[in-house]
């Protein structure tokens, strides 16, 4: 999910920093950011909401 490492960047925010925020662990922030695994559903809504971007935004790297 590229959009997630953008938007990450982009707000100034560290992998640690979103993986304290939504509850998991940093190494899960890294495997969502190169593709190794994908979030939950669930949680789409709330890392969208902390990166302040929509969830599709989430899937590709902004325009």
């Amino acid at each position: 999910m590229e959009g997630i490492k953008i938007y990450r960047q982009k707000n100034g925010i560290t992998q640690a920093a979103l993986a304290n925020i939504l509850g998991v662990k940093q190494t899960t922030v890294a495997m969502w950011e190169t593709n190794g695994s994908y979030p939950r559903a669930e949680m789409l809504p709330a890392i969208a909401k902390t990166l302040g971007c929509s969830i599709d935004a989430l899937y590709d790297a902004p325009a």
